[in-house]
């Protein structure tokens, strides 16, 4: 009985915490608001905050291909001023890393887990990743683009795992 009563006085510490979203507002954080590019619909909002080493992405987008996978990458340039967002540039790549064979896949800095989408064209997800920071350093991602593909980054195809067309892009500014 007191093993329940713990987990339970857990569930409820765990949920008087700061969402991912108010964590991104905290401290050192970032944002980006994706805006539609090739005609498409997809949208939503990106935010970052630093957890120790690593940083947490918390995503919300919709008008995606429903149940779908989309690439989802940091670019180099922070321009989304170009209709199909080509202005963004290429995945951000700091050390000139190659995607490898299928089968050992290796990825560029800026490339991002894909996003599924749900049956109505939603994607609300949160991860963590490591190498990328909140400035503008070797690694930095501040001032640059995030932009959702119309297709599965496959992290084996060069330079850019297959991921198509870009359906989004926004600009990580500091929140």
């Amino acid at each position: 009985m007191k093993t329940i009563y713990a987990m339970l006085g857990m569930l409820a510490l765990a949920a008087c915490q700061s969402s991912p979203m108010q964590a991104a507002g905290a401290g050192k954080g970032a944002r980006a608001t994706l805006e539609p590019r090739s005609a498409s619909s997809a949208a939503g909002d990106v935010s970052f905050a630093e957890r120790g080493d690593r940083l947490l992405v918390t995503v919300k987008a919709s008008g995606l291909k429903p149940n779908s996978a989309h690439g989802f990458h940091v670019h180099e340039k922070g321009d989304c001023s170009a209709a199909d967002a080509t202005s963004a540039g290429g995945h951000f790549n700091p050390d000139g890393q190659q995607h490898n064979h299928p089968n050992q896949p290796s990825r560029h800095a800026g490339d991002l887990p894909n996003l599924m989408s749900d049956a109505q064209g939603n994607a609300n997800v949160s991860f963590e990743v490591g190498m990328l920071t909140l400035d503008s350093g070797k690694y930095g991602i501040l001032d640059r683009a995030v932009v959702i593909h119309a297709n599965p980054d496959d992290y084996a195809s060069q330079p850019a795992g297959n991921s198509g067309g870009r359906i989004a892009c926004g600009i990580i500014k500091k929140s």
